[in-house]
């Protein structure tokens, strides 16, 4: 579908993935996708690890996962992959960091966080994607090594998505809570855009017709050829979503985009060159589902 500019959006469906998982890691390394821990149809962390060669697209196994967790995060650091966090098979928090060595084919185990820790996020620039209901907006400097605390998110809301374009951090949809200032009674699903201009320090709630088309949560976000996207997830019918729409930054609209191949939510998210990968998630159970969504030039 036309996008404008002379481009459209089309997705790549790679092979499946060997096993089926929700909450995976995942990271990009020179031309591989790494997958990494994640839970399984039993519920229960794992600690498989698989790479996809993205020239042969073959699947290979790695070594295992020294402390099988789900909901790590990851670091690329030169020929390393870092992982931290998560949880284990008791839903608690863990501390271990574990790192692999690819040139070697093995992990080696590093110093542990100070805190078991769920949840995180590691970024190289941009901003994070919290799933509690707050309105907390902080940034963390790397060079200075110091926390800012921004003005407040207008909007309380859960399993938000969060995307980062041209100087500004998008805050979209999620699941509203109830509250005494909440015209609903109860949890509901929200198509709410909300725009924070990094050089001016301020939101920006941007009125009704540059919202959404689908209210949806706990879906995937990101920014692709001055587009702001989201993918899947929850919404108000029975299974999740394949509906994908963008959000032109220079026609200040939302536009439909191709649907996911296979629609699910709680999806791994990746952005590597002109892919916007979504792995894994839920369909009607974990899924082994791998698919891009890229931009095709010249359509």
């Amino acid at each position: 579908m036309a996008a404008g500019g002379g481009q459209a959006f089309t997705w790549q469906v790679f092979p499946p993935m060997p096993t089926c998982r929700v909450y995976g890691t995942v990271a990009h390394q020179d031309g591989h996708l790494l997958v990494l821990g994640g839970c399984g149809r039993a519920g229960l962390p794992l600690d498989t690890a698989e790479t996809l060669d993205m020239a042969s697209h073959k699947w290979l196994a790695l070594a295992p996962l020294p402390t099988a967790r789900a909901g790590a995060a990851a670091v690329v650091l030169g020929k390393q992959v870092l992982v931290v966090g998560g949880v284990d098979e008791v839903q608690s928090p863990v501390a271990a960091v574990e790192a692999f060595l690819a040139d070697e084919g093995r992990w080696e185990r590093r110093a542990t966080l100070p805190q078991a820790a769920m949840g995180v996020a590691t970024v190289e620039r941009g901003g994070r994607q919290g799933k509690l209901p707050v309105t907390a907006f902080e940034a963390f400097d790397l060079d200075a090594r110091t926390w800012t605390r921004h003005p407040s998110l207008p909007s309380r809301r859960a399993f938000a998505g969060c995307a980062m374009a041209e100087g500004n951090v998008f805050s979209l949809g999620g699941l509203q809570q109830p509250g005494p200032h909440n015209f609903y009674s109860r949890p509901h699903f929200v198509n709410t855009v909300e725009m924070f201009d990094l050089e001016h320090g301020s939101w920006t709630k941007l009125p009704r017709s540059l919202r959404m088309r689908d209210k949806r949560a706990d879906f995937v976000a990101g920014s692709l050829g001055g587009h702001i996207v989201v993918i899947g997830g929850l919404g108000n019918q029975p299974c999740p979503l394949g509906s994908v729409e963008s959000f032109s930054l220079a026609r200040r609209r939302w536009e439909m985009l191709p649907a996911m191949p296979t629609a699910r939510c709680s999806c791994s998210s990746l952005q590597a060159g002109p892919w916007l990968f979504v792995i894994g998630g839920v369909a009607q159970g974990p899924s082994q589902a791998v698919e891009a969504l890229c931009l095709r030039d010249g359509v």
